[in-house]
């Protein structure tokens, strides 16, 4: 699918651009194999919206199944606000007929329904558990939102499409799951973060958002992992406690040393594989554009609205592209267990 560059599209990179250059790294704070780096901006953002959790808590956001017999890949967002309500990639949508993770950022127009593009995070189930979605303390495991981000920014380039491959997430759940000991009946990526709750949440209490803090690179037993953007310090504050619990994970996984000795040149290596890598953009889902990052090494999306990155995932480390013969064995494997599962719970 070629893409065409317009203006708006030109202007959407050259804020991302500015975005990144615009950083600066505060001083480290390290546990047990997890080191995070705080990321402050001298950009300042006038955006308005709503964070999701505040929409669902006043009853001014509902979240659903597109039908009464849903589609695994969407779902539905009724936001009856006054303003845009900000959905952030990786997090988690639990209810309906399966949990379901958000496929990236996006930023939910007012007064309206919007179709939104998900990944399924709990494979053993379709059948419903009340009506709608609630949102959870959680985000999923940051492997699992960099190779989801990976398949998701492949897709939009060359077929427009916003689906990740399904198959990798269900099979990624599985094998964290496995190493965690946290396996469940219907394949939850939620029980891992449930039977370690305690470890996590200590994680998550070493940290603290500085007042004027925009974001944060997490670095993973010493290797360059991620970095996570956002427009408003405020919303970063929301968002820390979540990401770090989603790097932690991967760290508890047996995915990471313990003995983390990160340097802020690990930092600035992932920052600058963002600003070297090649751009697409896209409109976004909702409002604003979507600008992904792919290069060797990395790769990234952003939403972008009125001039302002709004929020920037970033991850260092990534899957290799899956050979064509396994891809297609893992898509079949996905069409089967989503059949098998639409048959079981078909009323």
């Amino acid at each position: 699918m070629e893409h065409v560059k317009t203006s708006e599209a030109d202007g959407a990179a050259g804020h991302l651009r500015t975005a990144i250059t615009s950083l600066e790294l505060g001083e480290p704070a390290t546990h047990r194999g997890l080191t995070l780096f705080p990321l402050t901006s001298g950009l300042t953002s006038s955006l308005r919206y709503m964070l999701l959790e505040e929409g669902l808590r006043r009853d001014l956001v509902t979240i659903r199944e597109v039908s009464e017999g849903g589609s695994v890949p969407e779902l539905a967002v009724e936001n009856r606000a006054g303003r845009p309500v900000l959905i952030v990639d990786g997090e988690e949508l639990v209810g309906a007929k399966q949990n379901r993770v958000a496929n990236l950022t996006m930023l939910i127009p007012a007064k309206g329904t919007t179709i939104i593009p998900v990944s399924c995070v709990e494979a053993g189930r379709w059948s419903y558990s009340k009506r709608d979605f609630g949102v959870t303390n959680r985000v999923q495991n940051a492997r699992g939102r960099a190779e989801k981000l990976g398949s998701v920014r492949q897709a939009l380039r060359y077929s427009g499409s916003r689906r990740s491959d399904q198959g990798q997430v269900w099979d990624s759940i599985a094998e964290e799951a496995a190493a965690l000991d946290a396996e469940s009946p219907t394949g939850a990526m939620s029980e891992m973060f449930e039977r370690h709750r305690d470890t996590l949440d200590d994680y998550a209490g070493l940290v603290e958002a500085a007042p004027d803090q925009v974001g944060a690179v997490f670095i993973v037993g010493g290797r360059r992992c991620g970095l996570d953007l956002f427009d408003q310090a405020a919303t970063l504050a929301a968002f820390l406690p979540k990401l770090v619990r989603s790097y932690a994970i991967d760290v508890l996984g047996g995915k990471a040393r313990q003995d983390d000795n990160s340097t802020d040149d690990d930092a600035r290596a992932l920052i600058r594989q963002v600003l070297a890598g090649s751009l697409d953009d896209h409109p976004g889902v909702g409002l604003g554009r979507d600008v992904g990052v792919v290069g060797e090494g990395v790769v990234a999306g952003a939403l972008v609205a009125d001039d302002t990155v709004v929020h920037l995932t970033a991850f260092g480390e990534t899957s290799r592209r899956r050979s064509g013969g396994r891809s297609r064995q893992r898509h079949a494997g996905y069409r089967q267990r989503r059949e098998a599962l639409e048959s079981r719970y078909r009323r």
